[in-house]
């Protein structure tokens, strides 16, 4: 799965942006990922729920929402009840995250759970049972265009592990520095969806970019379920 990041894109035309990468089935993408910062969790404001509540008037694509906020317990269930289809809080910022967990998904919404670089996979296990998706980040959250972080891969292929063994009954997504010289050893670590900013959206054709991410993807997706 292909989740082009609207982080990269031209804030000006956003609809145009989103519409660029909603085409043929070969092309189009799975998720669109929609970065939400508050200037408080992270150190940069980009967008918030009214935003949101528009682009989803924009297309069909299904909506990932990605919480970079402090308080996502008071927020993240409006993003739910606005039509995200899969919304992400920190594990860093949740006070109670299975309480979370449940609030989003009897909005509607699948619930997601990341956790920072250099944030541990271990203590988060028994949460993880309560949530849909867990998001590693292979960046630190608030900026795109950040190099890829190779260590993280390890907390990608343990949950592949917990997945695979039934341990865990989640969707592993993957943020931050994902392109082509990145996607195939990401997938090979286990990941299922690849979050990708630069990647798709300064190139010429961000429709064909995701067309060719998720190609550069398979070899290493082949690997890791042999």
């Amino acid at each position: 799965m292909i989740a082009p990041s609207i982080l990269s894109a031209d804030f000006a035309h956003l609809a145009d942006e989103i519409a660029a990468v909603d085409g043929e089935p070969g092309t189009r993408a799975d998720w669109l990922h929609v970065d939400v910062m508050d200037a408080h969790f992270v150190p940069n404001l980009t967008l918030g729920l009214p935003v949101v509540e528009s682009l989803l008037k924009t297309s069909d694509i299904p909506m990932d929402c990605h919480l970079m906020i402090e308080n996502p317990d008071h927020w993240a269930i409006g993003y739910a009840e606005a039509g995200a289809h899969n919304v992400t809080v920190h594990a860093e910022a949740a006070k109670d995250p299975v309480a979370i967990a449940k609030d989003l998904k009897a909005a509607g919404a699948k619930a997601g759970l990341s956790i920072k670089p250099g944030t541990p996979l271990e203590p988060n296990v028994d949460v993880l049972k309560h949530y849909d998706t867990l998001l590693v980040m292979s960046v630190e959250p608030g900026f795109g265009g950040q190099k890829f972080i190779t260590e993280v891969l390890d907390k990608a292929r343990t949950a592949r592990d917990l997945v695979d063994t039934g341990h865990l009954k989640l969707l592993v997504e993957i943020d931050g520095g994902i392109n082509a010289d990145t996607i195939e050893q990401a997938a090979e670590a286990g990941v299922d969806c690849f979050v990708a900013g630069s990647a798709v959206y300064n190139a010429e054709d961000p429709a064909r970019a995701v067309e060719a991410l998720r190609g550069q993807a398979a070899p290493g997706f082949a690997h890791a379920r042999r």
